[in-house]
């Protein structure tokens, strides 16, 4: 990982929390079992985001059609270091060092993609680094989901507080999750 790549995060020394956005009857379900339950796919693949403000962007502030309501989903360390260790770049560039066809190999025998996206800020615009997401399907989800989740918590009516302030001209930066570079307990 180079310093134009960051992960920055809120996490304690077991866990680190991740973003994610869904409709009303997925977040509902997650908050009240706390952890996913039947109206939420293990079929397809799901990005978790630990960068708040790029979930932000991700989701409009929580007013995309089916992004309507935030989680912030705390997920063991290990669990997320396991999966940053396993993962795959989603696009492929020479300079991986291998062939398209290595590259398409490893895509398709992976569980984890990574991808590094402009970090952003309150408005939505980019910053000099990137940010890391991370999508997981298969055994990765399976475990995502029964394992590593701590706990969920639905964030949405303070994003729409925080979007309010924001769109007023109001600096909203002091109200922001306080995330630090995190660094991974793994051979990454």
């Amino acid at each position: 990982m180079t310093d134009h790549h960051e992960i920055r995060a809120v996490y304690t020394d077991s866990t680190i929390r991740v973003y994610q956005a869904y409709n009303r009857y997925i977040a509902d379900e997650a908050v009240r079992l706390g952890r996913f339950g039947s109206s939420f796919s293990m079929n397809r693949m799901t990005w978790i985001k630990p960068s708040f403000l790029w979930m932000m962007y991700r989701c409009g502030w929580a007013s995309k059609e089916n992004q309507e309501r935030v989680l912030a989903i705390d997920i063991t360390r290990e669990g997320f270091d396991s999966a940053v260790a396993s993962a795959v770049v989603s696009t492929y560039n020479p300079s991986l060092g291998m062939s398209r066809e290595e590259w398409q190999s490893l895509v398709k025998a992976s569980d984890v993609r990574v991808q590094w996206d402009p970090e952003k800020d309150v408005s939505g615009s980019d910053l000099p680094y990137r940010s890391i997401q991370l999508g997981l399907r298969g055994q990765a989800v399976q475990s995502y989901v029964n394992e590593w989740i701590v706990s969920i918590a639905d964030i949405t009516d303070r994003v729409h507080e925080l979007d309010a302030l924001r769109k007023a001209g109001q600096d909203i930066t002091d109200f922001l999750p306080k995330e630090c570079r995190y660094e991974c307990r793994c051979e990454c």
